[in-house]
């Protein structure tokens, strides 16, 4: 059965493909949002199966790669606070800030825990009542309504030792910066289909509308990626553009409205300047009134702000623009592999930008699945 279950599976990737070259007369570049998905892009080779006119580009899908600078560093402050546990993502530790990281705070003698979920930071506050426990929260809208509901088991159990750290960031405002901005080069989305499971697909009409670009709502396995593209070819054929839906069988066009209210009661949208493209207006949450006594920000003091400079600078990566170009592969301008550190200086031992961290940074996408051929190609003669 397994092997059927590949035979039936590969067959339909070649039914996609040949699909898309019929379709596909004008060159056009496409935006996966998600990181997941460049990962499953590059681990199977789809880019490369695809016809030349169809150029694929990978977004800010990385909720590790975009959490502004500032809140690393205060993320550092609070780990190195005596008597503090700071409970993050591990994906979070090796993040370069100004001051170093998680790692170093943690090698300095911060008490930095790795955990799979915020309700396990609560039963650590739970565990720990004479200590303050900061769960650091990063994520899109899918991880969320997870950390909303933890906030009100804080409260249920009168938690008065747990806080949140919050860094949750939104999909649509960074695709309208991206569509807003003079160096924007994507003419159709890939939209990810685990966000698009708790938030629906109504919040991108008014995008796809203003901006003329198809939105297709698509999973993660081959045949579900291959599948938006062709949606979207042929919508771009058509010049038509709309928002469609081809991972039904998840998604739902409203979306999961309990975990809506719960986000709605919980947070609120704020302004936020994301890492590698600039301020935001909506991209972040913050705390409704009513749970603001959980902003561990209001409870220990803000941090004071890295020098920005615009929407690169040296807050954005700790090296200057020629030593990384993680701004650039973050808005979709460039590819990692065209950055002169990129598998040299910059492995996922020796980061210079936070995409070469995450493991949905496309920096380590490439690093995983095509670090080889991109160092072929700097030592073979031509």
């Amino acid at each position: 059965m397994k092997y059927l279950d590949e035979y039936r599976s590969a067959e339909l990737v070649g039914n996609l493909v040949r699909a898309i070259r019929s379709a596909v007369t004008h060159p056009w570049t496409i935006m996966e949002i998600c990181g997941g998905q460049t990962h499953a892009i590059l681990r199977f080779g789809l880019d490369e199966l695809l016809p030349p006119q169809i150029t694929l580009v990978h977004g800010p899908g990385c909720p590790v790669c975009v959490t502004p600078v500032s809140l690393l560093d205060a993320a550092g402050r609070l780990a190195r606070m005596p008597g503090l546990i700071l409970c993050t993502f591990g994906d979070m530790l090796r993040v370069p800030g100004t001051q170093g990281g998680l790692f170093q705070a943690r090698a300095e003698g911060g008490d930095v825990r790795i955990v799979q979920s915020p309700s396990e930071a609560v039963r650590i506050a739970e565990q720990n009542p004479n200590r303050q426990v900061v769960w650091f929260a990063v994520g899109f809208e899918t991880t969320a309504p997870a950390t909303a509901l933890a906030v009100k088991q804080a409260r249920l159990r009168r938690l008065d030792n747990f806080s949140v750290l919050l860094a949750h960031v939104r999909v649509p405002p960074a695709m309208e910066a991206i569509l807003s901005s003079p160096s924007n080069r994507v003419q159709g989305f890939l939209a990810a289909g685990h966000v698009c499971t708790i938030m629906g697909t109504a919040e991108y009409e008014d995008l796809a509308r203003r901006f003329h670009v198809p939105i297709v709502v698509t999973g993660f396995e081959p045949c579900d990626i291959l599948e938006g593209i062709l949606h979207c070819v042929r919508q771009l054929e058509a010049g038509r553009h709309e928002v469609e839906n081809v991972y039904s069988r998840v998604v739902r066009s409203n979306g999961n409205r309990q975990a809506q209210a719960l986000m709605a009661e919980v947070f609120r949208p704020v302004d936020l300047a994301w890492r590698g493209i600039g301020s935001l207006s909506g991209g972040g949450l913050a705390f409704t009134p009513e749970y603001e006594s959980f902003d561990a920000v209001s409870r220990f003091g803000p941090c004071e702000p890295a020098a920005t400079g615009g929407p690169f600078s040296l807050a954005d990566t700790g090296r200057n623009q020629e030593d990384c170009i993680a701004a650039l592969v973050l808005q979709g301008i460039r590819k990692p592999n065209e950055c002169p550190a990129f598998g040299v200086r910059c492995t996922p031992e020796t980061p210079l930008g936070a995409p070469m961290v995450s493991s949905e940074g496309a920096c380590a996408a490439y690093y995983r699945y095509r670090h080889r051929e991109s160092y072929l190609a700097t030592v073979t003669p031509p």
